[in-house]
């Protein structure tokens, strides 16, 4: 059994009853059906006229038709188009009539894509041709400077930079492939290509499940920041994250997730914890700056900075394509197709790009203000805004006049602890030294864990290592 076919079988999104409402459809602009099975050139145009013009969807419901056939089929076909078309993994329905493949293609691809020459795009529910003018138009809006980067390969790497347990998961999690195939895989996936009779990887391979990607991609790093107040100041905490993206995604929103501050309210007779932001929403800005973040731009990384009122993250390169900051929400680009499309595989998002509006609905959702999007001169910043007031009030932060009794009432303290955090809100930091010279009849010990469990409670920041550590306000 070939690769291709064993790609597809996946389990598959589409009802039934959604495979046979789209058989019912007449042919359209977003939507191709085949009764009878096209050749791989046929196909291949009418792939790359989808992907040319809005995306849509292409079926294939021949009688009789075999899996494996299928399989091949498409897999021809996305290999025919120039460059080759990275596509979600068709799906394959068995409906009462037979065998029935589903193959979605995105809207938003970032490249014009070509069948023997010519350039296709949908329109009237037919395959025509571009006109000069509309293909030029169209190679305009599609950002021909930075698109395609993630396809070169990278100078100086070899197929063993690239990690094989990584591979092996993400080749397994895929399709459950043996070991032969999957150097077909990262091909029809755009992590390696042929340069001239060898197989290197590109930089999406580098990226997505290199060994050391930093020691090719030096900026392709996340740096994430917490700061004690609104503003950058001298007291932070600070965390490079390195390795590959999905690895980078993991441990930037561990480090949200572990410094973000938390209020209890009461839903009925329960009481529930609040973050400062919802963590899906989080997610959904870390794993868009990732996957859409200029490789080619070098010098610097994506910024994940944490202030009392606000996060933000900031990624290299300025929105793609005829993408803008007034049709955001609306119009979808993919700068990066093969990132997106193998975090997408992994389960990172349904299919990347399409979480703005998501975002907007979930901050909304918790009572909070909708993101705010910036386009800088160099890149693209998303800033959330956290609750004010009702966060501020759950963290011991200091308030001119009021007792310390009164502040952290409610806390399971002891009157040690209490000592050390209104040291803190006098003097904005404390050491173990500090502490030791506070409570000097109480062992070294005791007063570590009377430390470390404000640490463990999310009321201090554990900043520095060793003789160096010193303690702030959360």
């Amino acid at each position: 059994m070939t690769a291709s076919a064993l790609i597809m079988r996946r389990p598959a999104s589409h009802t039934v009853a959604a495979a046979e409402a789209l058989l019912r459809r007449e042919p359209a602009d977003d939507l191709a059906l085949f009764h009878e099975a096209p050749d791989a050139a046929q196909l291949a145009a009418t792939l790359a006229a989808l992907a040319n013009a809005h995306g849509g969807a292409v079926v294939l419901a021949p009688t009789n038709a075999l899996p494996d056939a299928l399989a091949d089929l498409t897999q021809s076909a996305c290999l025919l188009a120039q460059p080759p078309l990275i596509l979600p993994l068709p799906e394959l329905l068995t409906l009462p009539g037979g065998l029935v493949a589903m193959i979605n293609v995105p809207s938003g691809l970032p490249h014009v894509y070509s069948v023997y020459g010519v350039y296709w795009t949908r329109m009237a529910a037919q395959n025509r041709p571009l006109t000069t003018e509309e293909l030029r138009r169209l190679l305009m809006q599609r950002d021909p400077g930075s698109a395609g980067f993630e396809s070169t390969a990278v100078p100086g790497s070899r197929l063993d930079d690239l990690d094989p347990s990584r591979v092996r998961a993400y080749v397994q999690a895929l399709s459950g492939l043996a070991a032969d195939t999957v150097e077909e895989v990262l091909l029809s996936r755009g992590c390696l290509t042929d340069t001239g009779g060898a197989l290197a990887p590109t930089v999406a391979g580098i990226l997505l499940f290199g060994r050391d990607p930093q020691r090719f991609l030096r900026s392709a790093e996340v740096i994430a920041v917490r700061y004690q107040g609104a503003d950058m100041s001298d007291e932070f905490v600070r965390q490079d994250i390195r390795g590959a993206l999905p690895q980078q995604v993991r441990l930037a929103e561990a480090f949200v997730a572990d410094h973000m501050r938390r209020t209890n309210r009461i839903r009925g007779l329960a009481r529930e914890e609040v973050p400062e932001y919802p963590i899906s929403v989080v997610r959904e800005a870390l794993v868009n700056a990732v996957a859409h973040r200029d490789y080619a731009a070098r010098g610097e990384g994506i910024r994940l900075l944490m202030f009392s009122d606000r996060l933000q993250v900031y990624s290299p390169g300025r929105l793609p394509g005829h993408v803008t900051l007034d049709n955001l929400l609306a119009e979808r680009y993919s700068r990066n197709e093969a990132i997106v499309q193998i975090l997408s595989d992994m389960g990172f998002s349904e299919r990347l790009g399409y979480g703005m509006d998501r975002m907007v609905r979930v901050m909304s959702e918790h009572g909070l203000p909708p993101p705010q999007f910036t386009e800088t001169a160099a890149g693209f910043q998303v800033t959330l805004r956290n609750g004010g007031e009702m966060i501020a009030a759950s963290a011991p932060a200091s308030a001119a006049g009021e007792a310390p009794a009164l502040r952290w009432r409610g806390l399971n303290l002891n009157p040690r602890q209490e000592s050390a955090l209104q040291f803190l809100a006098q003097r904005g930091r404390i050491t173990n030294s500090d502490y030791q010279a506070l409570q000097p009849e109480v062992s070294a010990e005791t007063l570590r864990r009377d430390l470390a469990d404000l640490v463990d409670q999310g009321i201090l920041l554990r900043v520095g290592e060793k003789r160096a550590t010193y303690y702030i306000l959360k």
